[in-house]
């Protein structure tokens, strides 16, 4: 797996309701990313969504303010050729979109229409070294999280700058949030500023490092024994 994404691989209680994946960008998303307004989508192909709106702030340091004049993603660690991206550069890349419920071990679930960069088309770009297992996510506030990198690839996973076919408000984590499917929601970080590739598979994030448990499966207890 690993030589395939060297070769230019090109691309808090609950479960999870939905995950589609679209083979590209929603027609209905478009629109409404076109709409001056920014209209939010309420529905999707039959499916009520939850909104924006409805999201508790459960941040450490409050919600992030971040300049998309200025911002930069870092994507570096176990890589061949470290990168820094602007917001325009990764408007610019390929998205897909995806309905996916995030679910808080605060009780709470929220279903939503997300938009964005397929992490494996990120990894394209910088060549992740042989020995990298781990994806360290950093965000604005200092918040961290990590996932195996086998698991962000074979879920496909991306991070969001789009939800229901609005730009992600910085309420929501503008602008990148992950969305981390089948996991979770402490494993959703916000105001994603850095994407570290790692050999560390028992690196403990913000809430891992308190007790969570490190993998954010929702299949097991979401306290580590």
């Amino acid at each position: 797996m690993r030589d395939a994404i060297q070769g230019g691989l090109g691309r808090s209680v609950a479960m999870v309701l939905a995950a589609v994946v679209l083979a590209a960008a929603p027609s209905a998303l478009l629109r409404a990313q076109q709409d001056p307004q920014q209209v939010e989508i309420r529905n999707y192909e039959g499916e009520r969504l939850g909104s924006v709106s409805s999201f508790p702030d459960n941040s450490i340091h409050g919600v992030q303010t971040i300049d998309a004049a200025s911002y930069r993603l870092a994507i570096d660690g176990l890589v061949a050729a470290p990168a820094e991206l602007s917001y325009g550069e990764l408007e610019a890349m390929s998205h897909i979109g995806k309905v996916v419920t995030i679910l808080c071990v605060e009780m709470w679930s929220i279903k939503a229409l997300w938009e964005g960069i397929p992490l494996a088309d990120l990894f394209s770009l910088v060549s992740p070294l042989p020995d990298a297992n781990t994806v360290i996510f950093h965000a604005a506030d200092g918040y961290t999280t990590s996932l195996p990198l086998d698991v962000i690839l074979g879920r496909h996973l991306i991070i969001a700058d789009h939800i229901n076919g609005i730009v992600l408000p910085a309420e929501n984590g503008f602008p990148f949030q992950l969305v981390a499917e089948d996991k979770w929601g402490y494993k959703w970080i916000k105001w994603i500023t850095r994407i570290e590739l790692s050999n560390d598979p028992s690196y403990k994030g913000y809430w891992e490092s308190r007790g969570y448990s490190n993998s954010g499966e929702l299949s097991e207890l979401m306290f580590q024994q």
